[in-house]
């Protein structure tokens, strides 16, 4: 999966079978392009069947175990 984004990237993703591999490879495509760990990136329902992921700022806090 590749795609040109700077911060953000938009899916639609139609096939229910395929929703958590998609996201997942969309994730860690993010987070390597940003040379980032996958938490600093937030995946929100933004629609129906439509997926934003985006990176969480360097001030904001994470999810902490």
């Amino acid at each position: 999966m590749t795609f040109d984004a700077t911060d953000s990237v938009t899916l639609k993703i139609w096939d229910r079978s395929a929703l958590h591999h998609t996201l997942d490879s969309a994730v860690n495509e993010l987070s390597a392009r940003h040379n980032t760990t996958t938490c600093r990136v937030a995946v929100t329902c933004s629609g129906p069947n439509t997926f934003t992921l985006s990176l969480r700022g360097e001030g904001k806090a994470l999810a902490s175990a």
